[in-house]
């Protein structure tokens, strides 16, 4: 078990975090928990923490939003996502953390900005669905997802202007990570990324995403639709500036 202070002092707010956002509030704020716990640790170690913990969670939230998200919106992320995990697992000795956390803050960052200036400039109607634009964001968010669970920012760039119903969203999305993290299990014992070391950790801290889940999921049944959109765009706006400012000082470091 990791037993460095730090380590413990960066998991608090990220467990949190991250319980919140899987809770149903914060529209992939949980992207932060690998950023903040790679303060303390490796992002390879912390995405492998991690991943067990987030599995619990989707049990909570399947059974929370069961049955209320949209089936076919589900069907084209999850297999463009699985297609995106193939990806990542193929090319893991070659992953650059640094260039894709910017790659997928320039994302979060264009997307929730062009929301901004759309809402200056007026209402717009919602978009349709489509198996390209679906697919193709989805692989992307398989593939960060496998680097380091941060499928959520790519996810949400095809989700959100479909304007679903904020529990039809949040069902959608929960369906689709339970789904991929099972997935991720495969090739993550495939590379032999849960030591010993790793699931004792993931057991200490997992009460604190629990605690952070049923917030999210009070949260939740207590904001206005416009509201909750709102801050899910804010949240990826700063999650955005957030990954940026990790993925820039690391190239430069």
């Amino acid at each position: 078990m990791i037993e460095d202070p730090l380590f413990y002092l960066v998991a608090v707010p990220a467990l949190m975090i991250m319980g919140i956002s899987k809770g149903g509030f914060g529209g992939g704020l949980g992207v932060a928990a690998v950023p903040l716990l790679s303060l303390a640790i490796s992002p390879v170690q912390a995405a492998a923490i991690l991943l067990p913990i987030l599995i619990f969670m989707d049990l909570i939230g399947l059974w929370t939003f069961r049955g209320k998200w949209d089936k076919a919106t589900a069907k084209i992320i999850i297999c463009g996502a699985i297609v995106g995990i193939a990806i990542g697992t193929a090319s893991f000795k070659y992953l650059d953390e640094h260039t894709i956390k910017f790659l997928i803050s320039m994302v979060a960052l264009g997307f929730s900005g062009n929301y901004w200036l759309k809402q200056r400039n007026g209402a717009h109607p919602a978009k349709a669905p489509s198996v390209v634009r679906g697919g193709f964001w989805s692989v992307i968010a398989g593939f960060t997802s496998f680097a380091a669970h941060s499928g959520g920012a790519p996810l949400n760039v095809y989700l959100l202007p479909l304007k679903l119903d904020k529990t039809v969203f949040q069902a959608t999305t929960v369906i689709f990570f339970t789904i991929i993290n099972y997935v991720k299990l495969v090739p993550y014992t495939w590379l032999g990324q849960f030591s010993s070391e790793n699931l004792m950790t993931s057991l200490v801290i997992l009460p604190l995403a629990l605690v952070g889940i049923v917030s999210g999921i009070w949260l939740h049944t207590r904001i206005p639709e416009k509201l909750f959109y709102n801050l899910c765009y804010s949240f990826l706006f700063l999650t955005g500036l957030k990954l940026l400012y990790d993925g820039v000082s690391g190239m430069l470091s």
